[in-house]
């Protein structure tokens, strides 16, 4: 058999290979995150060795109870908190051991933005709808016209009416201040958005709909880490669930596959008290015989 000929240099082939961009990273990447509050003998470990990413278009729910460690992972991520080992990479960047300086030119930037749990700890309540909209983005130099064209765009993305935006958050309902909220930090288009129980202080109407939105936000190609203690809540729209246990991560792996055949008795624990997400309920014995084994 003749051999085939190599191809020269040069070639539309080359050139096509060459232009072909290297595959990127994940949005965000934590690589075996350590967290301890206070000092010496009282010094308590909040997050320990944790590792997690997130890809663009991905959103991950990040599930434990009060006290577990995932608010101190999302102000980790953002730089609200001081780490004591591991590394934080956001956008391709390492942020690990960014000061101030560095962390208020990231966020001017756009790159991360969050959502509190309560909108009135995010929005000012001297400014408008369209002044809380508009601002990040003049603050980046957008022209006014453009932004007002763009914060019109965005609530309608949230499906609030454009004759809210000459309202104060005050004048608000939660569901309507959580849904601002949520179009403030995606006007600014970041690549990543962290939602700390965005959806823990709403009725049941509302917390649907703002997840219905979550859920359409993955066809953006926006990164989004949902931290919840409800399984329940985010078991529908997360593609991951990564669950945390006394500052540990205990597991990570697809949405239903976690739910269908968890592995860490925490998880199981966490499927059996959510009675939308098994067909046969836990009784209490199971649920006692779970807490004892973790307790052990």
């Amino acid at each position: 058999m003749t051999p085939a000929a190599a191809t020269p240099a040069g070639t539309p082939a080359d050139a096509d290979a060459a232009a072909t961009p290297a595959p990127r990273g994940p949005v965000l990447a934590v690589e075996g995150l350590d967290v301890h509050y206070g000092h010496r003998r009282r010094r308590r470990r909040a997050l320990s060795g944790v590792s997690l990413s997130v890809a663009a278009g991905e959103t991950v729910g990040v599930i434990g109870e009060t006290g577990s460690g995932k608010s101190t992972l999302a102000r980790a991520v953002l730089g609200l908190v001081r780490t004591s080992a591991g590394s934080i990479t956001v956008g391709g960047e390492d942020v690990t051991g960014y000061g101030a300086a560095k962390w208020r030119a990231l966020r001017r930037r756009g790159v991360v933005q969050y959502v509190f749990q309560d909108p009135l700890r995010s929005l000012d309540p001297d400014l408008t709808v369209a002044d809380s909209l508009t601002e990040p983005l003049l603050l980046r130099g957008v022209p006014r016209a453009e932004a007002a064209t763009r914060a019109c765009a965005f609530l309608t993305r949230v499906r609030l009416d454009e004759e809210l935006l000459d309202r104060l958050p005050g004048e608000l309902s939660g569901g309507q201040r959580q849904r601002v909220a949520v179009a403030r930090a995606l006007v600014t288009g970041p690549e990543l958005v962290i939602l700390d129980e965005p959806v823990s202080a709403l009725d049941s109407a509302n917390r649907v709909q703002v997840l219905e939105i979550l859920k359409e936000l993955r066809a953006s190609g926006v990164a989004i880490v949902l931290i919840s203690h409800d399984l329940g809540s985010v078991a529908g729209i997360a593609d991951r669930i990564a669950v945390l246990y006394r500052g540990e991560l205990v597991e990570d792996g697809p949405a239903r596959e976690v739910i269908d055949t968890p592995q860490h008795p925490y998880t199981r624990l966490l499927v059996s008290s959510a009675p939308t997400l098994h067909t046969a309920p836990a009784d209490r014995a199971e649920r006692d015989a779970l807490r004892a084994l973790l307790n052990a």
